[in-house]
């Protein structure tokens, strides 16, 4: 399993970070987790292969999650020739479907017209969808939004978890238990704390009781970076921990 931070940024622009999005590749899956703005171009500049895309999961309805979505298609449909053929499915929470027919009312009927190989598919709590024969996603509710999910991406026996945009919660460090990987979102210090970002010690909390094998961050927003990410991450969780940065991976 190959883990990308394409994106590591937030809705606030920075000079060296793009918005939320992050590939996940195992054998011939490539999944796409969050596309916020900018994930597209910073793909492009790094050599990912965007096209080779087959699934894109979304965690909630903000821009900085899914403004380059509408981007990604128009790239496969008109930003190469041929155009897409290979099918590709979006999951998301509940109320993806009506999200992405309320995008086709702006930016055209194309994006949902068929005929395009693309599929949108909302995943229930209590589901587990198959993206291959032994690759499986499913979601956990998390307390940003109230359509707000965080992804668990299962190989075999290495599994991969994405907080998505979280607050401080018991519940998901139970549901990630053991995890490979902790790909979580690190906002805010703690002057800044609020019940639907975490900072730095609450990350390193949640990764402790998740009893996660290694610890990945992103999401940063500019008064986070200001602190010893990584040390006050330390205090309260002693396993390997990154700072990500656009472009960052690893294989497990």
């Amino acid at each position: 399993m190959k883990l990308t931070t394409i994106g590591t940024g937030t809705a606030a622009p920075h000079p060296t970070r793009v918005a939320a999005a992050h590939l996940v590749e195992v054998g011939a899956v490539s999944l796409l987790l969050d596309c916020g703005s900018g994930a597209v171009h910073r793909m492009a500049s790094l050599g990912v292969r965007w096209p080779d895309i087959t699934h894109v999961a979304i965690t909630h309805f903000h821009a900085d999650h899914i403004a380059d979505l509408v981007i990604l298609l128009m790239g496969w449909r008109w930003g190469q020739l041929p155009p897409r053929a290979e099918p590709v499915t979006l999951y998301g929470p509940t109320g993806t479907g009506e999200l992405m027919e309320r995008l086709s009312v702006i930016y055209g009927a194309w994006m949902l017209a068929p005929g395009f190989p693309f599929t949108v598919r909302e995943i229930a709590v209590d589901e587990v969808v198959r993206l291959a024969e032994d690759i499986e996603l499913s979601v956990c509710p998390v307390p940003h939004t109230l359509e707000s999910v965080a992804y668990s991406i299962r190989a075999g026996s290495q599994r991969l978890v994405y907080t998505g945009d979280t607050g401080y919660d018991e519940g998901l460090s139970t549901w990630a238990r053991g995890c490979d990987v902790l790909l979580a979102e690190c906002s805010l210090p703690d002057a800044m704390a609020m019940p639907t970002h975490l900072t730095p010690r609450q990350v390193g909390s949640l990764a402790t009781l998740a009893h996660a094998k290694r610890l990945v961050l992103t999401h940063f927003y500019p008064p986070v970076e200001s602190v010893d990410i990584a040390a006050e991450v330390a205090e309260r969780y002693t396993g390997p921990v990154v700072v990500a940065t656009d472009g960052w991976f690893i294989e497990f």
